[in-house]
């Protein structure tokens, strides 16, 4: 017998006691995430030189940009339901193999057909990524942990463009664009090993201590197993339910203006503020510094502390949500100045303020999830959020084609966060769980 799994448990009180396997878990799924947002950045600092090298206009590159979103987005709720249905550990593995080979079909790739056909396969890989860490941080973490576990894998999104976004510049400039592909390419094939040999869930963990384990199924962690009713009854239920497209159109807002800046933040400062492409991955990781401790340190250990403390969770959580949302029209500033200093400030702002209310949205579907759904919620808000990420590429790209100015795509994106905070504070309500799906 193990002896590390029939260790009496200890006390939730006796904190100190608890060993830390989660935790490793949670770098694991930030490790992830961080790789993940390599593959989808590296197109849009190699923008430029892939619009010399295919004579490709703004528009067209802009289709380049959003085509990883379509499929990525289209396979959010058929994937939740098969997170649901499989688990995390499979679909994980197999989305995490698919991704390598999607990079190693970029780096290849003889044109936009090539390129645009590799992104559509990203975009199907990676789908499962983020519903899966949502569900895997609700089997892992109690509540009171729900929010750092999660900005663990969120800011990871955010702190690939502090550390990608100049690697791949660096990569572009002087070696070419293909090997920026190729480089993630081999990260990406890493990680399916890591993936492989590393996580499992709770239950099937042999590693996992019988303390720690009583420790994050008392503190409120998320049930294994299934719903007892079937998939598409999960997602018609989910559908008909206020909670679930309160969170979905707000997280929708949200990720609008996260990915437009994801995609053409490089571009607009080589565009509208003149800079080389190695001055404007410098610049760009600005903001993405502040977007990373903005999600750790808000939208992470402040909500769990507070939480801690005995503050209400739905009024702690909201809160973190809303004003960051409202930070995020700080967009409208940049709208207003042509010097790439105080763009940089306003845009900072307004993404430090979106990374504080990321961790917040994508620990709600574990909390409010009937049994055996926390997949399929996350995938229902994922899928509207990725439309939104591919609607925004698209859309910046035929606006700065025909004005030659961001600044009507900047005010879209403020308009959408408007409508975001609305959904936020009227349309979702307490966070709490939803009844499990009746049993006609």
């Amino acid at each position: 017998m193990n002896p590390s799994t029939s260790a009496p448990a200890a006390s939730v009180s006796g904190v100190a006691r608890i060993p830390r396997r989660r935790w490793g878990i949670g770098a694991l799924l930030g490790v992830g995430v961080l790789i993940n947002y390599f593959d989808r950045i590296n197109l849009s600092v190699a923008g430029p030189q892939l619009q010399t090298a295919f004579h490709l206009s703004s528009a067209q590159l802009g289709l380049l940009f959003s085509a990883f979103f379509w499929s990525y987005a289209m396979l959010q709720i058929p994937t939740g339901l098969l997170l649901d249905r499989f688990g995390v550990t499979r679909i994980g593995r197999i989305g995490a193999f698919l991704w390598g080979m999607a990079s190693i079909m970029t780096a290849l790739a003889g044109g936009f057909a090539g390129i645009f056909a590799a992104r559509v396969l990203l975009g199907i890989a990676e789908a499962p990524g983020f519903p899966a860490n949502a569900k895997a941080t609700g089997y892992w973490f109690p509540r009171k942990e729900r929010a750092l576990a999660t900005a663990l894998f969120d800011a990871a999104a955010k702190f690939s463009n502090v550390i990608g976004v100049p690697a791949v510049a660096l990569a572009v400039v002087w070696l070419g664009w293909r090997w920026g592909f190729a480089v993630t390419a081999a990260l990406s094939l890493a990680y399916f090993v890591a993936f492989y040999v590393f996580y499992r869930d709770p239950s099937a963990d042999r590693k996992l201590s019988a303390a720690e384990r009583e420790y994050i199924r008392a503190g409120g962690a998320t049930p294994e197993g299934t719903g007892g009713t079937g998939s598409l009854a999960m997602l018609k239920y989910l559908l008909r339910n206020r909670k679930v497209w309160g969170l979905t159109i707000g997280f929708g807002a949200y990720g609008y203006s996260f990915y437009l800046f994801l995609t053409w933040l490089p571009a607009y400062l080589v565009q509208s503020m003149h800079m080389s492409i190695l001055k404007s991955a410098s610049f760009a990781a600005i903001p993405w510094v502040c977007a990373t401790l903005s999600d750790l340190l808000v939208g992470g250990w402040l909500i769990d502390h507070l939480i801690g403390r005995g503050m209400d969770e739905t009024r702690v959580r909201k809160s973190v949500l809303v004003t960051g949302m409202l930070f995020g029209l700080a967009v409208f500033g940049a709208t207003l100045t042509a010097d790439p200093h105080w763009a940089i400030v306003w845009i900072s702002i307004a993404l430090a303020g979106l990374a504080a209310a990321a961790p917040v949205g994508w620990s709600i579907p574990s909390l409010i999830a009937p049994t055996g759904g926390t997949g399929s919620v996350g995938g229902i808000m994922n899928f509207v959020n990725n439309l939104m990420g591919g609607a925004a590429p698209l859309v910046t790209g035929y606006i700065v084609g025909s004005t030659q100015s961001f600044t009507n795509a900047f005010l879209v994106a403020g308009v959408g966060l408007v409508i975001g905070i609305i959904a936020f504070v009227f349309v979702l309500g307490k966070i709490e769980p939803i009844p499990d799906v009746p049993v006609v």
